[in-house]
């Protein structure tokens, strides 16, 4: 199994969880890595992060240009038309991060799925299709750009979902994640919608719920 680069830290020397976290469009692994410490997470809660990196491809709504992307994107219109078939090899690869904490001795309810805008597209995907059942969804700033094609895997229907948005997002509009939330609570999801007074960022608010919800999530 030949796994995508990426940052692993771990807070203590034997975690029992672990968060998969995938960045944006153009970021790294290197994005949300300075996050750990302002999550301000109990001693106690043994996590080995994960900050896979994205592999570099064309972008077509940035004109061609090769950047770090999970997949491309053709149209930057509400639509958010993008190349789901890529987007497929991706959550692939995060299903391989998956496999093997797996098999490092980490039960499946202990593993949390994180992602940043194209990331959370990718950990939508990867969390809700997984046939093992998994520990929550965290997705930031984000869309299901796959809602109309994913096969829901009954295995995964208690999972924890917490949708975060700005409401002045210029980038990912903030009806895209109300889209996804009303799409999973129709589906009979359990799902924590917030927005925030910011555009595509995080903030430290956002940051505090993160850290209430990792706790929730690993029963802490």
């Amino acid at each position: 199994m030949s796994l995508l680069p990426a940052i692993e830290l771990e807070t203590t020397a034997d975690p029992d969880a672990a968060i998969i976290w995938l960045h944006g469009l153009g970021a790294d692994g290197h994005d949300f890595a300075p996050i750990i410490p302002e999550l301000n997470l109990p001693p106690e809660l043994g996590i080995r992060f994960i900050f896979p990196h994205a592999p570099s491809r064309p972008v077509t709504v940035n004109g061609g240009f090769v950047m770090p992307a999970w997949f491309d994107i053709f149209e930057m219109d509400i639509n958010r038309r993008v190349d789901i078939p890529q987007l497929m090899i991706s959550a692939d690869a995060i299903h391989e991060f998956v496999d093997r904490e797996l098999a490092r001795g980490i039960d499946s309810r202990r593993v949390i799925l994180a992602g940043f805008s194209q990331g959370g597209a990718v950990a939508y995907q990867v969390s809700l299709s997984r046939a093992q059942p998994l520990g929550g969804l965290i997705a930031m700033s984000t869309y299901f750009a796959t809602s109309g094609t994913i096969t829901l895997n009954e295995v995964n229907r208690q999972l924890p979902v917490e949708i975060h948005h700005g409401q002045y997002d210029p980038v990912v509009p903030i009806a895209l994640g109300i889209n996804a939330a009303e799409f999973l609570q129709e589906k009979g999801y359990s799902v924590t919608f917030r927005t925030y007074p910011m555009e595509h960022s995080v903030c430290p608010q956002q940051i505090e719920h993160i850290s209430r919800a990792i706790q929730q999530f690993l029963g802490k």
